[in-house]
């Protein structure tokens, strides 16, 4: 009974944010890494981890050498995910990322009208992202990403072309980065049914700083600054906020807060510890192992881990 009730309010969640976007491609709104997903997805200035691809193109242009990292994510129920993502650097012309991005979200049964069972069919989602970045400037940079997005359930399908586009901008002194980005600008190319439907466009702002005298970097980041809203004020409150604790050279400790999931999965007078995310990050010679958790308060919670490394 109790299974049956958070799969009832995960479904009424998941049913509502859906249709209150209309958008096919939701998917390209998940966490990718790891360590993101710890730090709330306050993502948009980082660059020094492969996956910021996906929140700013121009994060990859500090990357060094070449970088790869796997991410696998436990979703709800049987949904799964995968993030795989490299970076080249060609000298002269520029520093280039390749991602895929893949979700599963399981079985089905197959009913007629009249709820005959005729068998089974799966559903999935899958991205693949080229990017792209450079110098505008000293410690300035800009990028693009190029994504073609497919979505299918049974036999039909659904497909689209996006870019992201990013800015970048460190003050290297002062350990401080700001970043800008435009995320999921395209259209559908083909669709499910006769209706087209957008996009989740997602424009971010954002820094991070890393504290003088104490092993800490502060991640803040406000999203959907394209959608409108009746107050100026409301423009603020999807943010994000995350911290970065370095114990040592080898361990990290990370937490995050996301203001809008904290409401929008907030159930009846009950919040729980949605909103909130935990995680940490192991170094050993050049492999990274990270870990987070994020609380979906009364629903459950997502796991998600990221083994990276550099060639």
């Amino acid at each position: 009974m109790y299974r049956m009730k958070i799969f009832l309010i995960a479904t009424i969640i998941l049913i509502a944010n859906i249709t209150q976007a209309q958008n096919t491609f939701e998917f390209l709104r998940t966490d990718y890494g790891a360590r993101a997903a710890a730090l709330a997805g306050g993502y948009v200035s980082t660059y020094d981890d492969i996956n910021a691809m996906f929140y700013n193109p121009a994060a990859i242009k500090e990357l060094q050498d070449i970088p790869a990292s796997f991410t696998f994510f436990k979703h709800l129920l049987d949904i799964n995910a995968a993030t795989l993502s490299s970076s080249y650097n060609f000298e002269g012309i520029g520093r280039f990322a390749l991602g895929i991005h893949y979700i599963n979200y399981g079985t089905f049964v197959r009913a007629d009208d009249f709820g005959n069972k005729t068998g089974e069919f799966g559903a999935g989602d899958i991205a693949f992202v080229v990017g792209y970045a450079n110098d505008l400037a000293d410690n300035f940079s800009y990028g693009a990403n190029l994504k073609f997005i497919y979505s299918s359930i049974d036999y039909r399908k659904s497909t689209a072309l996006a870019v992201d586009l990013g800015l970048q901008y460190k003050f290297p002194d002062d350990k401080l980065s700001f970043g800008f980005s435009i995320l999921n600008l395209g259209t559908q190319i083909s669709t499910y049914f006769d209706t087209r439907e957008d996009l989740p466009l997602d424009i971010k702002i954002g820094l991070s700083k890393t504290l003088e005298k104490l092993p800490v970097t502060f991640f803040f980041a406000i999203n959907k600054l394209n959608e409108k809203k009746e107050e100026i004020i409301q423009y603020l409150k999807p943010f994000d906020l995350g911290a970065e604790i370095k114990f040592s050279e080898v361990i990290k400790l990370r937490l995050g807060y996301d203001n809008e999931k904290r409401k929008e999965l907030k159930v009846g007078t009950t919040t729980g510890l949605a909103g909130l995310n935990i995680g940490f990050g192991i170094t050993i010679q050049k492999y990274y192992l990270d870990y987070a958790l994020s609380s979906l308060g009364v629903i459950g919670e997502l796991h998600r881990i990221s083994l990276s490394t550099s060639f």
